[in-house]
């Protein structure tokens, strides 16, 4: 009796040790995060999820990259994201960041607006990064892009690249932020049909949202269809159907026989690689117009993280420094060339890209 007693004395004893144990590993990334709460930092993402190989996908890295640098880990205390499905997850979104104690809300896109509007002023203790709009309170920091430039580039890029001299623009929903995409690459093409002193016609068509895949898709088919072997996808989730339908037209054509796809917002490469009709792996990715919404996020992270959060203040990224940008991508060397020239000419003032539409 008196030995079983023991071995059950033990047995407690070694379970309270594993215990204990346990309890100090899995309480290492709370713990570690705990000290840094003042750091905290959480994405709020519009309506088209984190993996949306675009705008918060983008997001999302430049916040992974912040808490790398800082030590901090994912989960409370640390960084984290919401993902939002619709308008009316914004508001919910962001009060459950703040009551899980994240100091500093990031509201990616500018459908956020009202929302990030709505809780800067309700919550003046906490930092709010706006991006893609601009949000007027002392403890907001706002981040817009010259979007219109990149896309006057990416004119360039297809206009350059066309056999047909027929392109296409694929928006996702009419607004503020695509008049500056759907305006710079119309003036780029425009630009560079004058320049080669041809005629180039651009079919211009919105999916209404942006996650409608398959409508994107039924789109990108009519344009293809109409001859246009470049198409630019300004359309976030939705833009998938236009990578998907130039797919499908691929692999049953030869690879110098392709159609093309712009992405857009991040470098969407991957989203372009396939096999042509003869097994010949190939990419039809032309190039992606590059917002810096991760650098943008992670600057601001950063300077909140050393105690100088800049509350107020409207930063606008462009071509210079690369705040925005095209990649190289499958552009041909004198497409590439004419592409840079076109940049120097918009930093040193002697392009202006519109804003707006001209239809």
């Amino acid at each position: 009796m008196q030995l079983k007693i023991k071995k059950v004395l033990s047995i407690s004893i070694l379970l309270s040790a594993v215990g204990l144990s346990m309890a100090a590993c899995s309480n290492k990334s709370s713990s570690s995060n705990a000290k840094n709460a003042d750091h905290s930092i959480a994405l709020v993402t519009n309506n088209t999820g984190v993996d949306d190989h675009s705008f918060n996908q983008s997001a999302w890295e430049g916040l992974k990259r912040y808490g790398k640098a800082h030590d901090l880990l994912k989960g409370n205390g640390g960084y984290n994201y919401f993902e939002s499905s619709s308008a009316s997850d914004h508001i919910p979104n962001i009060e459950q960041a703040i009551n899980a104690k994240y100091k500093t809300i990031v509201g990616v896109g500018y459908e956020l607006g009202d929302a990030i509007n709505t809780e800067s002023k309700k919550h003046p203790k906490n930092n709010f990064i706006m991006i893609d709009n601009v949000i007027n309170r002392k403890n907001v920091a706002s981040a817009t892009f010259k979007s219109n430039d990149a896309s006057y580039l990416a004119g360039y890029a297809a206009a350059y690249t066309t056999k047909t001299n027929v392109v296409g623009f694929v928006g996702g929903a009419h607004g503020v932020i695509l008049n500056l995409f759907d305006a710079g690459f119309a003036k780029g093409v425009a630009d560079t049909a004058k320049e080669q002193n041809k005629k180039i016609k651009i079919i211009n068509a919105y999916v209404g949202d942006f996650s409608s895949v398959d409508k994107a898709k039924a789109i990108a088919k009519a344009m293809y269809a109409n001859k246009a072997d470049v198409i630019y996808q300004v359309a976030a989730t939705a833009g998938e159907g236009v990578f998907q339908e130039a797919k499908d037209i691929n692999t049953k054509k030869a690879a110098n026989d392709k159609v093309w796809v712009i992405g857009v917002d991040s470098d969407q490469s991957s989203l372009g690689v396939y096999k042509d009709k003869d097994g010949k792996k190939s990419n039809f990715t032309l190039t992606s117009t590059i917002k810096g919404i991760g650098k943008a996020v992670e600057d601001i992270a950063n300077k909140a993280y050393d105690g100088e959060f800049p509350g107020g203040k409207h930063f606008v990224y462009g071509l210079k420094g690369n705040g925005t940008y095209v990649v190289k991508g499958n552009m041909s060397d004198s497409a590439w060339a004419a592409v840079n020239k076109a940049k120097q000419n918009v930093i040193d003032g002697k392009v202006k890209v519109p804003t707006t539409p001209s239809n």
